[in-house]
C-alpha cells in the first residue's frame, strides 16, 4: 500500500501550487470568489480546456487547502485560501535572501521596463522613503 504524499509546502506554510493551480489562483486573485463556470470561461479565453477538468482541478485545490469552497448556494463558489502576497514573500525569501534590492535588480536586468513600470517603481521608492523616516 502506497503512503499518501503530503503536498510540498512553501516557507509561508501554504502548499506549493502547480503551474495549472497557479493559473487558477491568478484568476481568483484577480476576479475574487468565482464559480467553476467563471474560472472555466477565463481559462478558455487563453487555451483549450474542459469544464470537468477545471472542476476536478478546483476539487484538488480544495483538498490541498489552496482554495475554499462555499457550498451555501446551489452553485459552489471558490475563493483563494492564500493571498498572492504569501507566495511573493516566499519567493523573495527563498530566491533573493529576503533582499528587495536583489529582486528588483534581477527583474530590471531580465527584461526592459516600460516607462510606466519605472514610474511606478519610483513612486514606491518615494513611499518607502517616507515610511522609513
Amino acid at each position: 500500500m502506497r503512503k499518501k504524499q503530503t503536498p510540498k509546502s512553501m516557507a509561508c506554510g501554504a502548499p506549493q501550487p502547480t503551474d495549472a493551480e497557479l493559473e487558477i489562483l491568478g484568476i481568483l486573485w484577480e476576479r475574487g470568489p468565482s464559480t467553476v463556470r467563471d474560472v472555466f470561461e477565463a481559462l478558455a479565453e487563453a487555451k483549450d480546456v474542459g469544464y470537468t477538468s477545471v472542476l476536478k482541478q478546483l476539487q484538488v485545490m480544495t483538498d490541498k487547502g489552496l482554495v475554499k469552497r462555499d457550498e451555501s448556494e446551489r452553485v459552489h463558489v471558490f475563493a483563494p485560501q492564500v493571498q498572492k502576497s504569501h507566495y511573493a514573500q516566499d519567493i523573495l525569501d527563498r530566491f533573493f535572501g529576503g533582499s528587495v534590492e536583489k529582486l528588483v535588480l534581477q527583474a530590471l536586468s531580465g527584461r526592459r521596463a516600460s516607462p510606466e513600470d519605472l514610474k511606478a517603481l519610483k513612486d514606491l521608492v518615494r513611499q518607502a522613503e517616507r515610511k522609513s523616516r
